[in-house]
Parts: structure tokens; C-alpha cells; sequence
């Protein structure tokens, strides 16, 4: 024969000691079965006809060569060992298919003797000459097989065909390569590429200043005393329950550190992770006092944010999603009635749809306020009812495209909470146990809201007993809580990338019942005087102008605003609004100065100055000024 047909290349098998050879068969990918089967039965036949005509030919020569070394299996064996380790055929069948390459091969050589006896006695006196197998063209790839009479026949694979079933192979391993990352040491992995890391720092420094004026006895501080023991309400207690200090000026320097983690779960899911600073754990802060517990003190983290959302795939002019966990305030509003830090925990809808100039959008939510002690009551055998509460939350709206450079944005909302407002309890006799309505106090507060007493403490005006005038009390909401409110931003940009937006926001207490505050007992925003009526209200709004970039995205973008507040006693939860404006709460008015530069692509500085004083009740005011630096990565 004229040509020798080319050795596959060699590579590691699954037995291969060495780590260069355990990263590259670990590293090829899932190649095309079917290629990979053809090339393998190729290979088998290959070698086992190699052997068989080369014998052939050798005996048919009549030579008397030496007998050759035994034909190495060595590219079978890898190649076979690489089909397995990729799962394109079982190890038994792998095993099986060496036994036969070995057979055939066998089977071959015994062929080759028998023709090389019968090429020998055609040359013996009398016998005739066997005639003599073609050459074989250089490159082919011959397959074997003999008749019954032991001729031998020889099948060739032309080298087009195994340079083409060689390039396929060569394209499907460079295209995976290329998917998968693995052939560019200087990619990340694919999986990778679905979280996303981001984060935010800021440094405050904060002054807030009291006027003289200020009532120091008319602010208790109902969420110290909700928090610990129950106080003692009585007349002959002349020891004055937590306050809130209104006359001496603090100045702080605060710290907020954010750290999200996002990723995106494939086929419409997505999942989020914040922590998150805070001296303690209101809803409404993250921000850290700095020497607050010493120098050096160890700071704590929150789980500030965990959700799962769905985003139905597939729609086009439209948008509908579900999350499940703590998010992002999910609702269009302002700082009125839900601070920026304030997480939702619950479930709640998201949809909008495109419809030419208009873009109308809903959001639909339940959300746990709070929720009863598993053993309520701790101390008593018998445990209370669950007295859950829920704030139920629904807001429609729509974007306006009213022209090219102007849109508005408007939306009605309506918060319900159920089962908010405090109640009188069950009969109490003795301070020694706890009453079936402790769980109506707030988990958190601020100030501004009006309190009634939630214990019945018969104890206390009973002369026989031995806690005769000792009026052990927790407090709560004086009156429920519905909300309607109406948000409307406007958006100027003729003069872009300036912009000038006027935001709007206004809510009223639907629930609001001053006859029942009255009847229960206000504890607190009295009218001047003995009357001992409560001097309250259901209403709040807020306007602010802002002018300059939307975003600060660079250094030198600029923004400032201006902003009036109203907000009385009773027209939102105190615990949730903003707590910066008159250091947090409700019975606020007063004005909003504020001014933002970028100082870098990532980093900017800001200044506020929050001007409050009370709307009704006793007397209060205090000055609130605010500089940071914030950073974002």
C-alpha cells in the first residue's frame, strides 16, 4: 500500500494521572453524539482493517519480515474513555466497543495469515498466483471485511469526509467554548453574570436645634414605654414616664452602609438581599449614630431587604408582576406618609400597560403590621386570641404624555390598616398579668399620634386591694387609620437635561374619629385647659419644586428644591412617615430647603435644612440640618 492512514489525536483518558490531562477531558464539552459515534466506529474499523491489510500485504509479498510489534490501542482506548467521562455512551458499552475493535483486529490478522498460506502455495509448483489488492490511496481511511472464500475486501473512507466530520467537532467545541466562557481564562463564568453587586455609603453630619418655647412636658415618649415595662398611670406616681427631648440641641455625626445583592433566576424570576446599618431596628432608619456605644463599638446589620419576583415573560405593551418578601416601597408617593427606608414585608401585584400617550398602572398589596405573639400570653396558661394586623394597599394610576417635553403622573391610592387602633381591654385584677389587648400597642413609633390607655385595671380603684391606685399601663392607636391619598408629580423639560418637577401629594384619615378618641381617653394632643378633649386632625399635604438634573450622574450635575409640609395628628401612621422633618413623626408644618451637586460618576454631596413646627396640641419646634456625602457602587 501506497498511504498510512492518519492517527487520530491523542487525548487524556479517564485514567490519566497527571492535572494537565484531568483539566483538559474535564474541560471538553458535550460534543454531537452522532458525530462522535460515527468518528468512534470509524476509528474502530480503521485500525482493525489497518492491521488486517497490512498483514496482507506483507504475506502476499511473500517477505520474510520479522514478526511485528502487537498494533497499540492506545488512541481507541482515549477516545472511547473521552465518550464515556462525556456521557455520550455507558461505560459497559464502552468496554464492549474496545472488546470489539480487539476482535476485529484479531479476526484481521488471522485473515491475513490465511491469505499469506494461500499467496504461498500459489507459488508452489503447480499453483496459481493470487492476484494482488489494490494500493491504497494516500490519506483514505480503509474498513475491512473477507468473504467465505477468505478474499479480503477493503471499503475506504475518502480524507474529505474526516476532515469534515473533524471540523464539525472543532466548530462544536469552539462554539460551547464560547457560551460557556471556559476557553478565555480572562472570562468570568456564565452563572456569574446573573447576580449584581451593588452597594451605597453615606456620611451625615446632622444638627438638630430646639427654640425656646418648646413644652417639655407635652411629648411622652409612648413607643420607650411600649417597649419595656407597663408605666404606672397613677396619681400618686410622681415619676414621670420616657420623654422626648424637645429643648437641647444634639449634634451627631451618622453613618448608613447598603449592600444589595441581585440576581437573576432565569424564565421571569429574579431575588434580592440588602443589609443594612441601623442603631436599633426602626423601620424608618439605617442610619448609625457614631459614638454612640463608645469608641471602637461594633456596629450592627439588618436585613434591610429579601424578595422573590416574578415578571410574567412574554408580554409586550404591557407589565405584570408578584413579589413575595421585604422590597422597595412598591406604592408612586412622597416622603408624606411613608419615610424612604421603609421596607414593605408582605405580597403585592405590580401591572402597567402602554396604550399610545398614556400608560396606566396598578399596584395591589397585603402587608403584615404586625403579628401576635405565638405565646400570647407568656405568662398566664391559657393564651389569647391572635389579634393580627394588616394594612391592605391599592393605587391606580397613569402616565401622560401631554407633550413632547411635558408628563404628568397621577395616582389614587387608599391604605386600610385592620385592627390598628388600640382597645380597652378585658378586666384586669391584678398587675401581675398581662391584658388580651397589650398586642394593640405599636411595635414602633414616633410622635405625633394620638394614644388612649389600653389596660381596664379594676385593681385600681378598688380600696381593698393591695394595688389600690398602682394603674399599670401600655398605649395605643386612639383611632383607626384609612387612607385616601392623591400623588401627582408634573415634569418640565424644555431646558434638558434641567429639569423642573412639581411634585404633590395630599392624604386624609377617612377613619379619623374624634368622639371615639374622646370617649376612650386621650392621653395626649389635649386642647389648652381642663377639658381633657383632644385637639387633633385627618389631614396632611405636601408641594416641592425641584429644578436641575433628574439624576446626578456626573460630576457637576446639580439639583435643589424647596418644599412645604402639613401634616395633623391623626392623618397618617406616625411610625411610618418621614423621620427627618421635625426629627420624625406627625402634628408638623413647616419648610423643606435642600441643594445636591455630583461631585464624581459615583459620589455626591448634599445639604438640607428642615424647618418644623407643631400644628395643634402643645408647643414645638425645631430647626433640622443635614449634610452628607454619598457614594454608590
Amino acid at each position: 500500500m501506497t498511504g498510512k492512514p492518519e492517527q487520530p489525536e491523542t487525548v487524556p483518558s479517564i485514567h490519566s494521572s497527571t492535572p494537565s490531562d484531568f483539566h483538559m477531558t474535564t474541560a471538553l464539552p458535550r460534543l454531537r453524539r452522532s458525530k462522535i459515534r460515527l468518528l468512534a466506529a470509524l476509528t474502530a474499523a480503521g485500525l482493525s482493517a489497518f492491521l488486517s491489510v497490512a498483514h496482507a500485504a506483507d504475506a502476499a509479498a511473500g517477505t520474510a519480515a520479522p514478526a511485528a510489534a502487537a498494533p497499540s490501542t492506545n488512541a481507541m482506548t482515549n477516545l472511547v474513555n473521552l465518550l464515556v467521562q462525556q456521557g455520550v455512551i455507558t461505560q459497559p458499552q464502552g468496554t464492549a466497543l474496545i472488546a470489539q475493535a480487539e476482535a476485529d483486529a484479531a479476526a484481521a490478522t488471522e485473515a491475513a495469515a490465511q491469505a499469506a498460506r494461500q499467496a504461498a502455495l500459489a507459488h508452489a509448483p503447480g499453483g496459481a498466483v493470487a492476484p494482488s489488492a489494490p494500493d491504497t490511496p494516500a490519506g483514505a481511511f480503509p474498513v475491512s471485511s473477507t468473504t467465505p472464500d477468505g478474499a479480503i475486501r477493503v471499503t475506504y473512507v475518502p480524507e474529505s469526509v474526516r476532515e469534515q466530520l473533524r471540523e464539525d467537532i472543532r466548530q462544536d467545541v469552539m462554539k460551547q467554548a464560547r457560551e460557556e466562557n471556559w476557553a478565555d481564562p480572562r472570562e468570568v463564568p456564565a452563572w456569574t453574570k446573573k447576580l449584581r453587586l451593588t452597594g451605597d455609603l453615606r456620611f451625615r453630619y446632622e444638627g438638630a436645634w430646639f427654640p425656646s418655647g418648646n413644652d417639655t412636658t407635652g411629648y411622652p415618649d409612648f413607643n420607650a414605654v411600649n417597649q419595656g415595662s407597663p408605666y404606672n398611670q397613677s396619681v400618686t406616681n410622681t415619676v414621670l414616664p420616657p420623654m422626648t427631648n424637645v429643648d437641647q440641641d444634639r449634634d451627631r455625626l451618622r453613618l448608613r452602609a447598603r449592600l444589595a445583592l441581585d440576581a437573576d433566576l432565569g424564565e421571569g424570576f429574579s431575588a434580592g438581599v440588602r443589609i443594612a446599618t441601623g442603631s436599633d431596628d426602626s423601620p424608618v432608619s439605617t442610619n448609625q449614630s457614631m459614638g454612640s456605644d463608645g469608641l471602637g463599638s461594633k456596629y450592627a446589620l439588618w436585613l434591610d431587604r429579601g424578595f422573590l419576583k416574578y415578571d410574567v415573560p412574554g408580554l409586550t405593551d404591557s407589565k405584570l408582576a408578584f413579589t413575595v418578601g421585604r422590597f422597595e416601597n412598591p406604592f408612586f408617593a412622597t416622603d408624606l406618609i411613608w419615610d424612604d427606608d421603609l421596607g414593605f414585608d408582605g405580597v403585592m401585584a405590580q401591572g402597567s400597560r402602554r396604550m399610545g400617550r398614556l400608560k396606566p398602572f396598578a399596584t395591589l398589596g397585603l402587608f403584615p403590621v404586625y403579628n401576635t405573639s405565638f405565646n400570647f400570653s407568656s405568662n398566664q396558661p391559657e393564651k389569647f386570641k391572635s389579634d393580627d394586623r394588616w394594612l391592605y394597599g391599592v393605587q391606580l394610576g397613569t402616565d401622560i404624555e401631554l407633550a413632547k417635553d411635558l408628563s404628568l403622573k397621577v395616582a389614587v391610592a387608599y391604605y386600610d390598616y385592620a385592627k390598628i387602633a388600640g382597645k380597652l381591654s378585658s378586666p384586669i385584677d391584678s398587675p401581675d398579668v398581662a391584658g388580651d389587648t397589650d398586642s394593640r400597642r405599636p411595635a414602633f413609633a414616633q410622635k405625633g399620634n394620638t394614644y388612649m390607655a389600653l389596660r381596664d385595671n379594676t385593681y385600681y380603684t378598688d380600696p381593698t386591694s393591695p394595688w389600690y391606685q398602682q394603674n399599670l399601663q401600655y398605649y395605643g392607636l386612639a383611632t383607626p387609620f384609612s387612607e385616601l391619598a392623591l400623588t401627582a408629580r408634573l415634569d418640565f423639560r424644555r431646558f434638558d437635561p434641567v429639569h423642573l418637577s412639581l411634585d404633590f401629594e395630599f392624604v386624609k384619615n377617612l377613619a379619623y374619629d374624634e368622639g371615639r378618641i374622646n370617649s376612650a381617653g386621650a392621653q395626649n394632643n389635649l386642647r389648652p385647659g381642663p377639658s381633657g378633649l383632644v385637639d387633633g386632625g385627618d389631614t396632611g399635604y405636601l408641594a416641592r419644586l425641584t429644578v436641575g438634573d433628574p439624576v446626578l450622574e456626573k460630576r457637576w450635575d446639580w439639583q435643589a428644591s424647596i418644599a412645604y409640609k402639613y401634616l395633623e395628628t391623626d392623618a397618617v401612621v406616625d411610625g411610618f412617615t418621614d423621620s427627618d422633618f421635625g426629627l420624625g413623626g406627625t402634628n408638623l408644618k413647616g419648610f423643606i430647603l435642600g441643594a445636591s451637586v455630583g461631585l464624581s460618576r459615583n459620589v455626591s454631596g448634599r445639604v438640607r435644612w428642615l424647618s418644623a413646627d407643631n400644628v395643634s396640641g402643645a408647643s414645638y419646634s425645631s430647626d433640622v440640618f443635614q449634610f452628607d456625602i454619598n457614594a454608590k457602587f
